[in-house]
């Protein structure tokens, strides 16, 4: 069977992440810049689906909006991982082949993460579906070799981040719901940190600086003078509640006390945006669906 799926046929989940806060703290010899972040998983998920294909064979089953095959990360994390697995790995004979398919929620260029959190449930995934059982700290170097936010993805718990965003200490945060509004526009993460005027030297904070103050994102001043729909999401949205960016943008969020004051702030939304309410999750929902496939591999 080379069309059926490869596993148990529920979807994998791949969350949204926002940034509770960014701060640059300097920049790397080799022009990386060095962070200090909170990480959180919120409830926007895109949906990957892993289809059995001959061995050898790792392509996209249909197309993805704003995502270009040669850019696409779920097949280049697939690749990745299958020399990996022959390499480091030791793995003799080919791997079962795989047909991706992604169900994309999650905006692309909005700051949440998402082509990471794709790419990260594709190491994940056929890590298991593949039965390679690599050690979390291997996939973990994979995944920064993809981008430095997919190992928090791949750790599954919110985090406190330093480094380029890799090194990562596990937080437990306060319950919250939190209203994000997509403005219409796609923000470059690579123009905004080669902006000139983005502040790189914030003074370094702990995480309990962090939990007393909620920190700032040195990014948002680059994203408001350079993308005039973010600034006025950002404007409108703190007429309601604290609005912050996540990341580069250009997502903007602002953490609500419940349902209903969220519902409230959606209704008034301006037409030509979206809006999403989500729960903060310090859990990914992708722990759960490894743990979910592994049960069903063990009742056989």
């Amino acid at each position: 069977m080379t069309h059926g799926p490869l596993g148990r046929p529920e979807p994998w989940p791949a969350p949204a992440k926002l940034n509770l806060f960014l701060h640059v703290v300097g920049r790397r010899p080799d022009g990386y810049h060095r962070l200090q972040t909170v990480f959180r998983f919120v409830e926007l998920t895109d949906q990957l689906r892993f289809w059995c294909r001959p061995p050898g064979v790792i392509e996209r089953v249909g197309a993805v909006a704003g995502v270009p095959e040669t850019q696409d990360l779920t097949l280049k994390a697939a690749r990745l991982l299958a020399e990996y697995a022959h390499s480091a790995g030791g793995r003799a004979g080919p791997l079962p082949g795989v047909g991706i398919e992604l169900d994309k929620r999650i905006p692309v260029q909005a700051g949440l993460g998402g082509g990471s959190s794709d790419a990260a449930t594709v190491l994940a995934a056929l890590n298991v579906l593949w039965g390679l059982d690599l050690p979390a700290a291997s996939l973990a170097a994979l995944g920064v070799a993809l981008g430095a936010d997919v190992p928090v993805f791949l750790g599954g718990h919110a985090a406190w981040a330093e480094g380029i965003g890799e090194i990562l200490t596990p937080i437990d945060l306060p319950s919250a719901h939190y209203v994000l509004i997509e403005p219409d526009a796609a923000v470059s993460t690579a123009e905004i940190f080669q902006a000139p005027e983005l502040t790189r030297d914030s003074p370094i904070i702990t995480i309990r600086g962090f939990l007393e103050s909620g920190g700032h994102n040195d990014c948002e001043a680059v994203v408001r003078s350079r993308y005039p729909a973010v600034a006025e999401a950002l404007d409108w949205l703190a007429t309601f509640v604290e609005a912050r960016l996540t990341g580069t943008g250009s997502c903007v969020f602002g953490a609500v006390p419940d349902a209903a004051e969220a519902r409230d702030i959606l209704a008034r939304l301006p037409a030509r945006w979206r809006g999403h309410w989500v729960r903060g999750l310090d859990r990914s929902p992708l722990v759960d669906r490894i743990e979910f496939e592994r049960a069903g591999e063990a009742r056989g």
